[in-house]
């Protein structure tokens, strides 16, 4: 019996864009109109699913279940304030998870959970937290996997996002299963440099990002004899509970999926896994270190494609040395072939989406300690967090939430030496 995902629970005005854009694509890919109902000519798709969404006023309104939308009669938002949004979650608590327990009590086979949010302001990093941390307690078997942007390390929005990034990390390692990094900075570089978008709009931003998610859920919705469920997905990605933060690519982004996108000629086997691992093409900025290396790869080739040239194609990049992998563990690349959808036309033979554990991931982590640490030496715009209840007595949270950080950033770098499989062991704790 194929096993269900409820899927998603959007925060901020980004992620319920995101969430938007999402939802259509995939409907389009399974032969679902505007309604929510299948058409008559799409003989091969799937029941009708009531989704979680905000969005009321666009042409797919009606696709939503009124029941699971929640609008909070005090509006606002949380004021880019981690600590508002945690407690706005204790207050509509109980609203909440009645929407969250009636699709679970009403799945025949349910896996897990798939959140998205953004870590930088105040909603979808504090209120998000909140509702991680009680899915992990109310739901402890199911696997929670979240899609979580990130903020840009070069121009962010918001001044206190340092803070609110570092409190929600804790709470994604800690409570997450696996958690898909997105990044503002390298989804404005891939607008840029790849798809030749000078000044791209918030509509093609989010169209990569819908891009990436579908894709991700290629397999569970077109299953085939291998990673046709989560948890398959995941045990084949992420060797530790702690290392389970993956970056993304997808090649190539054309005009059928992205507007106005350059068109690209090639889409080979090979061409395909080898612009994969090209660091230009992932969707998460980080910095490149000689020592850095692969964990796990699984790579989901759609298309039409002959096994013969996927193993050709995995002697070719073994060859030429183009992944480099950790000294503890297998040295290899796992591939998932998948059905394309019979319902949109592509220019395309082969499109790819990579999922990968890298250790660079630790760059990321890296900056936002440093980030961090500058505000928090000032003890500055701690006024605000100071207002709410978990910060009234104290700011141990934050000394919490950046050890927590700093231990997972060392974690990831030990994964880069032989001897990692002693890590943490108590012997190496007392020496």
């Amino acid at each position: 019996m194929p096993r269900e995902i409820l899927d998603t629970i959007i925060y901020t005005h980004q992620d319920r864009a995101v969430g938007a854009v999402y939802w259509q694509r995939l409907c389009a890919e399974h032969g679902i109109n505007k309604e929510g109902i299948l058409e008559e000519w799409a003989t091969e798709g799937g029941d009708r699913k009531d989704v979680i969404n905000n969005i009321l006023s666009s042409p797919w309104a009606n696709l939503y279940n009124p029941e699971n939308i929640f609008m909070s009669k005090d509006g606002g938002g949380a004021g880019n304030n981690w600590a508002h949004g945690y407690a706005s979650g204790e207050r509509l608590y109980e609203e909440v998870m009645e929407m969250i327990d009636r699709e679970a009590e009403g799945s025949d086979s349910l896996e897990g959970f798939m959140l998205m949010h953004s870590i930088a302001g105040g909603t979808g990093s504090g209120f998000g937290s909140f509702v991680l941390e009680r899915l992990n307690d109310r739901f402890p078997k199911k696997l929670i996997q979240t899609y979580s942007v990130f903020p840009n390390a070069q121009e962010g929005d918001v001044v206190v996002q340092p803070y609110n990034s570092l409190l929600t990390l804790k709470r994604l390692t800690n409570h997450a299963d696996s958690v898909v990094v997105l990044d503002n900075g390298a989804l404005a570089r891939i607008s840029v440099d790849r798809l030749h978008l000078q000044t791209p709009t918030f509509d093609q931003t989010n169209q990569l990002v819908s891009t990436v998610m579908a894709a991700s859920t290629q397999t569970l919705r077109y299953p085939g004899y291998m990673n046709n469920d989560l948890v398959g997905i995941i045990a084949s990605l992420i060797p530790t509970p702690r290392c389970h933060f993956l970056m993304t690519s997808y090649t190539p982004f054309t005009s059928d999926q992205i507007d106005k996108a350059k068109p690209i000629r090639r889409t080979t086997v090979l061409d395909v896994m080898r612009r994969l691992l090209q660091p230009k093409n992932r969707m998460v900025s980080t910095t490149p270190s000689k020592t850095a290396c692969y964990i796990s790869i699984l790579n989901i080739i759609q298309g039409d494609v002959d096994p013969t040239d996927v193993h050709q194609s995995l002697l070719r990049i073994r060859e030429r040395q183009l992944a480099n992998f950790i000294p503890w563990g297998p040295a290899s690349i796992q591939v998932a072939l998948t059905r394309r959808s019979p319902y949109i036309t592509t220019n395309h033979r082969v499109s790819g989406l990579m999922l990968a554990n890298h250790t660079s991931i630790a760059s990321l982590f890296k900056r936002m300690l440093d980030q961090f640490d500058r505000l928090r030496k000032r003890n500055a715009f701690l006024e605000q967090y100071k207002k709410e209840k978990m910060f009234e007595n104290g700011l141990e949270e934050f000394d919490d939430a950046r050890a927590t950080a700093e231990e997972l950033l060392k974690e990831y770098k030990a994964c880069e030496s032989p001897d990692y499989i002693t890590y943490g062991a108590p012997d190496e704790q007392g020496a």
